[in-house]
């Protein structure tokens, strides 16, 4: 339907080929009935707004992989395999998009997941990617926690002045908890 009537109410008639709208008694559009999966949509561009009609064709493979340079060689070479992978190029431009936006836009490590997953030789998927990505940040963070622990005995000849102080022995504590130990 033209953008133009978006917001009105109009009438619509539903055959079994056609799809007509109506304002009023006026014939505004009629397109052949998609037939295919439910809720499934189409868009006429025609009926888009002038400046939604230069937007076909935005994503193209260059677009991607002009994208996938900014990260580095490691990440042309994954958005490369995903785009040949499909028999029908347009299919993998959604997980490219999200691979490039979502998984880039957040973290600085791509590059480096991404050349994990080739030394891998890993099937490069948004989610095996994400996948690498939790490993690597997990392995970092491991390596980083590994320090050597704090010294935890109290050197006691350093205490030279004991008067004041009470401590109790052992047998104080052996009704206590339940057990006799």
């Amino acid at each position: 339907m033209p953008y133009e009537l978006t917001g009105k109410i109009l009438s619509v008639r539903i055959t079994a080929t056609t799809l007509s709208i109506f304002d009023g008694h006026a014939e505004i559009c009629e397109h052949p009935r998609k037939l295919g999966r439910r809720g499934q949509y189409s868009t006429e561009l025609s009926h888009a707004p002038k400046h939604h009609q230069q937007v076909q064709g935005l994503w193209s493979r260059a677009w991607f992989l002009n994208r996938a340079r900014n990260f580095g060689p490691a990440n042309v070479q994954v958005i490369t395999q995903i785009l040949d992978r499909n028999k029908v190029e347009a299919q993998a431009y959604l997980p490219c998009r999200n691979i490039l936006s979502e998984l880039g836009g957040k973290k600085t490590s791509l590059e480096e997941d991404c050349q994990e997953m080739l030394n891998i030789n890993g099937h490069p998927t948004y989610t095996s990617l994400k996948r690498v990505m939790a490993t690597l940040a997990a392995a970092k963070e491991q390596q980083g926690t590994a320090a050597p622990a704090a010294q935890n005995v109290k050197n006691l000849k350093e205490i030279q002045n004991l008067s004041g102080v009470f401590v109790r022995d052992a047998e104080h504590y052996k009704g206590f908890g339940g057990t006799d130990a």
